[in-house]
């Protein structure tokens, strides 16, 4: 009975993995993006990370936005429709968020 169980345990196993879902990664490492959290359009703009927060000014959006620089008080009101870019202590866009 030993025998058996000994080989019970890695067949298992193995059918097991097969059963696992794989993982349907996007190219270049770019993670999904979860529709519901992202309902204000922010992984639209993740190329703006690193350029400068003034460069927000000169787009055109159908949602409310807000550029917050660096060390600023802002009102801590949710809003998942709004576009928030975060910038840095260099004036550089450090996080673009829906809230």
């Amino acid at each position: 009975m030993k025998f058996h169980g000994k080989i019970a345990l890695p067949v298992i196993m193995l059918l097991l993995a097969g059963c696992q879902s794989g993982h349907k990664g996007t190219d270049k490492g770019v993670a999904s993006v979860d529709p519901a959290a992202d309902r204000c359009g922010a992984s639209q703009y993740q190329n703006y990370l690193g350029k400068p927060l003034e460069s927000v000014s000169s787009l055109r959006f159908s949602t409310p936005v807000r550029a917050i620089p660096y060390n600023s008080a802002v009102t801590m009101d949710f809003n998942l429709q709004r576009l928030n870019f975060l910038g840095d202590s260099d004036g550089k866009i450090a996080r673009v968020y829906c809230g």
